[in-house]
């Protein structure tokens, strides 16, 4: 299996109730990391914030 999305690919970040609190929207994808067990995550990025945050593939969808 691969990532489905890539470096630099904008994606709509759906924001888990549970985690800590996030912004839903759009993100560019910054970095491809290793799946954390069955789930890929990737570092995204808004242009709204700051900083970067890290998100699973499935919390992802085509933008």
């Amino acid at each position: 299996m691969k990532h489905k999305y890539g470096v630099g690919e904008t994606v709509y970040f759906t924001a888990s109730n549970v985690a800590r609190p996030a912004a839903s929207g759009t993100y560019e994808v910054i970095r491809l990391l290793p799946t954390d067990g069955d789930d890929f995550q990737y570092r995204i990025k808004s242009t709204t914030e700051a900083f970067e945050r890290v998100a699973k593939e499935s919390q992802l969808a085509d933008a």
